[in-house]
């Protein structure tokens, strides 16, 4: 097992080479001119050029590549062009608002669509699977920023149940140790954190979860069905044990491995996907950043988000094939 790990950890290198490559070249390409955000528009076009030369823009596109690649090897981002921060700094800040985000919408998307396909499976065909499947492709084909502001209309402006947008309300007082407010919230002992912190990533969550909890769903559903049909589930029935212990021990096990691959799929996406989230309900999180970043060109800033949010996706993937050897024992990385 740790030599297939370190095989595909060294596999990797390449894989995030190419992203850097993709993500550099595209960025550039990107009309605007990072010297004039930082100036405004009233600079003269000396101060523009004497920027543009500190910045190293007016070298050629190869040559600024290598000054990244260079940097990143030795665990510098660089600067953000808007605030003159490091990248690393900045993203340090804002992870852990985008991974508590990123959890929050995946129990969500867990906790409704692995119950939810079970039962459509084993009701196959019923009133119930008939609207879970119809509200499964309901959540696939509706679009997050649409949801999220209708989430915010009805449950934060008509009825005011939920707060509007950040993580925590500027009136209560929070100790932070890991960046994670409900983790720190525990951690402290701060109740009314914790309450104020939950109750702020209801909408995000459900926003951001919606589509992954339709997936899961119909993953559930579609590899559940194919194993109630298999030969030791009629086995374990004519055995006469309780629809519940077969259901569960010996069908939910059985069908978890396609199941948890979407749903380490759908987190990695979820961690992209929030830009467009942490934008409508102001969620200071990296998608915000990289938002931010795009409408200031400042390309160091999301060059660093885009490249964090890569290795994440990398790692994740590296999970789950790791996890795949516990589900089923007939899997061996040797």
């Amino acid at each position: 097992m740790s030599q297939y790990v370190l095989r595909r950890l060294i596999a990797t290198i390449p894989i995030l080479l190419g992203v850097t490559i993709v993500v550099f070249m595209f960025l550039h390409l990107i009309p605007g001119d990072p010297a004039r955000v930082i100036l405004g528009e009233r600079a003269t076009p000396e101060a523009l050029e004497q920027v543009r030369e500190q910045l190293g823009l007016n070298d050629p596109l190869y040559v600024q590549y290598l000054r990244f690649i260079g940097r990143l090897l030795k665990g510098d981002l660089g600067r953000s062009v808007v605030s003159n921060t490091r990248v690393s700094r900045e993203l340090a800040a804002r992870f852990p608002a985008t991974i508590e985000l990123a959890v929050a919408a995946m129990i969500i998307a867990t906790l409704i669509g692995v119950p939810a396909g079970i039962i459509s499976a084993t009701r196959q065909y019923s009133i119930f699977d008939h609207a879970s499947m119809f509200v499964a492709l309901l959540g696939v084909s509706m679009p997050i920023f649409w949801l999220g502001l209708m989430l915010l209309w009805l449950f934060a402006l008509e009825l005011g149940w939920f707060p509007m947008s950040a993580r925590l309300n500027v009136t209560i007082d929070l100790r932070t140790i890991t960046g994670l407010f409900v983790l720190d919230s525990v951690l402290t002992g701060n109740l009314a954190a914790l309450k104020n912190s939950l109750a702020h990533l209801v909408l995000p969550g459900l926003a951001l979860g919606t589509i992954p909890m339709a997936v899961i769903a119909r993953m559930t559903r579609s590899s559940m069905l194919e194993v109630m049909h298999q030969d030791y589930i009629r086995t374990a029935h004519a055995k006469g044990l309780a629809e519940r212990i077969v259901i569960i021990k010996h069908g939910l096990k059985n069908a978890l491995i396609p199941v948890v691959t979407v749903m380490g799929l759908q987190f990695g996406f979820l961690l992209g996907g929030a830009v467009m989230t942490e934008t409508i309900f102001s969620w200071p999180g990296v998608g915000r950043l990289a938002f931010d970043a795009i409408m200031n060109r400042d390309f160091p800033v999301l060059q660093g988000s885009i490249l964090l949010i890569s290795c994440v996706f990398v790692f994740i993937n590296l999970v789950v094939d790791v996890t795949y050897a516990y589900l089923d024992p007939r899997i061996h990385y040797d």
